[in-house]
C-alpha cells in the first residue's frame, strides 16, 4: 500500500503543477469570478458526503474554523493575483516559501527558538528571492512586481492557515476540514457572479474543471497518501508540483526559464525544503521526549 501512496502523492503533485495553466485560460473571468468557483465545487461536492456521515453540523472550535476558512479565502485570491500577473515560475517558486513563514510565525508566535541553520536557510531563501527579481524592471505598476508581490502574501496567508487548521485536524475528518477551507470563499466570492455573463462558455467549462481538479481531486490524493506516509515524505514529493508547473508553463505557454529564475527558485526551493525536514525532526524529537 506504501507504493501506491507514494503514486498517489507523486500523482497529486503533477496535477497541482496545471494550477497556473488553468487559471491562465481562464483570461475573459475575473480573479474573484475564478475563486468563487475554486471554493463553491468542493463544497457543493463534499456535502452529500458529509451528510450521509452525519458531519454536516457545527461543532468544536468554529469560530476558529471559520477565522481560519476567511484567511484561506484571502489567501487564494492572492494566489490567483499571482498567476494571472507573473510566470507560472515566478508564482510557484515564491508560494514554496511558505515553510519559511511557518516557521517564522512559530518563532514569534510559539517562542520557538531559531537555530542557525534555520536562520542560514531563511537567508538563503531571502537571497533567493533577490536573485529571482533581479534584471527585472522595478515599479510598483509592474505586472511581475503585482504577481511576486501577491504570491509572497499567499505564501504567507497558506503558512498561517497552516498553523491554524493544523490544531484542530483531530477534532474534524479531512472532508470537514476541506469545506472548512472553502466555505469563508464560497459566501465571500459570491458578489463576483455579476460577471458571469461576461465570461465565455467554455472558460467557465474549464472553471469547473479547475475546481474540481485542484479543490477535490488534489486534496483526496494527498490525503490518501498521507494516511499511509509520513508526513516527512508526503510534504517532500509534492516539491514535485514545483517541477511539474514550470515544465508545463515552458511547454505549454512557451514561457521562458531565466536563469535568475533557475538559480534563485532553486535557494528558495532548498531552504524551503531544509527548514521543513528540521521542523519535522524538532517536532519528532518533541514527541519523543513526550513518551518517555
Amino acid at each position: 500500500m506504501n507504493k501506491k501512496a507514494v503514486y498517489a502523492v507523486i500523482l497529486c503533485a503533477l496535477i497541482a503543477g496545471s494550477n497556473g495553466i488553468l487559471i491562465k485560460s481562464m483570461p475573459s473571468m475575473s480573479t474573484g469570478l475564478i475563486a468563487w468557483f475554486r471554493t463553491v465545487v468542493p463544497v457543493l461536492f463534499l456535502l452529500p458526503a458529509l451528510w450521509r456521515n452525519q458531519e454536516l453540523k457545527i461543532e468544536g472550535n468554529y469560530k476558529h474554523m471559520f477565522l481560519a476558512s476567511g484567511i484561506n479565502a484571502i489567501r487564494m485570491y492572492l494566489y490567483l493575483v499571482a498567476f494571472i500577473y507573473t510566470s507560472i515560475g515566478n508564482a510557484v517558486v515564491l508560494f514554496y516559501t511558505y515553510p519559511l513563514f511557518v516557521a517564522g510565525l512559530e518563532i514569534i508566535f510559539h517562542k520557538k527558538c531559531i537555530g542557525k541553520k534555520q536562520l542560514m536557510f531563511m537567508l538563503l531563501a531571502f537571497i533567493g528571492i533577490l536573485i529571482t527579481y533581479a534584471g527585472k524592471k522595478f515599479s510598483f505598476q509592474s505586472n511581475d512586481f503585482i504577481g511576486m508581490v501577491a504570491a509572497i502574501g499567499a505564501s504567507i496567508g497558506y503558512a498561517i492557515t497552516v498553523i491554524m487548521f493544523k490544531t484542530e485536524t483531530h477534532n474534524y475528518s479531512k472532508n470537514q476540514l476541506i469545506v472548512y477551507q472553502n466555505i469563508a470563499g464560497a459566501v465571500l466570492f459570491t458578489p463576483f457572479l455579476i460577471a458571469l455573463p461576461d465570461a465565455k462558455p467554455e472558460e467557465l467549462g474549464i472553471g469547473l474543471i479547475y475546481a474540481f481538479t485542484i479543490g477535490v481531486i488534489v486534496f483526496k490524493l494527498f490525503f490518501f497518501g498521507l494516511k499511509y506516509l509520513s508526513a516527512a515524505t508526503a510534504t517532500s514529493l509534492m516539491y514535485l508540483e514545483v517541477v511539474s508547473a514550470i515544465i508545463l508553463g515552458y511547454l505549454i505557454l512557451g514561457e521562458s526559464l531565466t536563469l535568475n529564475t533557475i538559480i534563485g527558485g532553486s535557494c528558495i526551493l532548498i531552504s524551503s525544503f531544509y527548514i521543513s525536514r528540521l521542523n519535522r525532526k524538532a517536532e519528532s524529537v518533541k514527541k519523543v521526549n513526550k513518551a518517555k
